[in-house]
This record gives structure tokens, C-alpha cells and sequence, in this order.
């Protein structure tokens, strides 16, 4: 069994999804101690955001990298293997200004891979990275309700992880985060109630 921890948030101590991302592999490693749990803080040690070498070295078959991309495919391929290698991935989702924190988009960029993790046929895309479980604590300081205006946040994570082939992601909501200590701490308990029923 192994488990995949991303974390994104920039508020540290503060942080409701990083307290959720906490409790999810705590709940997990409860349940299975043999579990190897590779942690990942992209606030602290962020991906950079991809470019040409990077996007080549992914996306290119190996005779059309140029030297960049040869330089760069090793590390770039380690984050994409990574995410493959893992039963159980968690995700730390940040609402920042109605979507997720530009960290988290830059790990999925290097995610969507066609021929590995989607392909494109006559019938539409077809999602190639089934066979794991995701589960997203998602975090907000208001209440935007999926598909809404302005909400651009657990619609796309459903939707980018549909893409590539995994229909059904687990979502922790922790809502209102904004509304005052009360309201955060009926959030956060709501959803660590959600968390222990996974």
C-alpha cells in the first residue's frame, strides 16, 4: 500500500486542508500500518511551472527531446511515476481566488500525459489512470457550492481527474473557514467526521 500526501496550502499552522490531509493519513495508516506514506509540501518545495522543456520532456516521445528536454525528463517523469505508483492519493485543495493554489496546478500539469494517463480516440477521451483512490480536502473561506458561479474549485479537480481515467474522487468539504472561529470549527468538525467514514 502506498499513499501519496499532497499539500498546498501557504497558511501554515492555520491551514484547514492541511489539518484535513492530516487526519485523512492518519485515518489510513490506521488502517493500514504497512502503509508507506510519501509526503509532499508544495508550498515549502513547489514545482516550477511548466514550460517547454518540461512540457516536451513529458508529452514527447524520447527521439524528439532536444537537450533540455533530455536534461529535465528524469525529474519530470519521477513526479508523473509517483502519482502512478500510489493506491491511495490525498490532496490538500486551498480555494485561492475560486480555484485551486497555481502549486497544485502546476503537479497536475505534469499528470495529464496522453498515451499514459488519457488517450484521444473517434468515441473522446479516455481516462488511463483508474486503479487508485483520490481523495480531495478541499478548504473555503465562503460557501461555493459546485458547478455555481465563481466556483472553478471541486468542479475542476472532478473534472481533471474524470479526464485521466478516475470517476469517482472522494471530496472533504471544509466550508465557511471565513465566517468566524465558530463556524470554522463546526467546518473542520464536520469534516473530520467525513474523514473517519472513509
Amino acid at each position: 500500500m502506498k499513499i501519496l500526501r499532497i499539500d498546498t496550502s501557504v497558511t501554515g499552522a492555520e491551514s484547514a486542508s492541511r489539518l484535513l490531509t492530516q487526519a485523512t493519513v492518519d485515518h489510513f495508516r490506521a488502517r493500514y500500518p504497512e502503509a508507506e506514506v510519501t509526503e509532499l509540501d508544495f508550498a515549502a518545495d513547489p514545482l516550477p511551472h511548466i514550460d517547454p522543456a518540461s512540457m516536451g520532456a513529458i508529452r514527447f516521445p524520447a527521439e524528439r527531446h532536444d537537450e533540455a528536454m533530455r536534461a529535465v525528463h528524469p525529474v519530470e517523469r519521477a513526479v508523473l511515476d509517483q502519482f502512478l505508483a500510489s493506491d491511495i492519493v490525498i490532496v490538500g485543495a486551498p480555494m485561492y481566488n475560486f480555484t485551486i493554489p497555481s502549486s497544485l496546478k502546476a503537479w497536475l500539469d505534469r499528470l495529464g500525459v496522453p498515451g499514459v494517463t488519457f488517450s484521444y480516440s473517434e468515441g473522446g477521451p479516455r481516462g488511463l489512470a483508474g486503479g487508485r483512490r483520490v481523495i480531495v480536502a478541499l478548504s473555503q473561506g465562503g460557501l461555493y457550492e459546485v458547478d455555481t458561479p465563481f466556483e472553478h474549485h471541486e468542479s475542476y479537480l472532478r473534472d481533471f481527474f474524470a479526464f485521466i481515467g478516475i470517476d469517482t474522487v472522494e471530496f472533504i468539504r471544509a466550508n465557511r473557514i471565513g465566517f468566524g472561529p465558530d463556524a470554522r470549527q463546526q467546518s473542520l468538525a464536520e469534516a473530520q467526521a467525513a474523514v473517519a467514514r472513509l
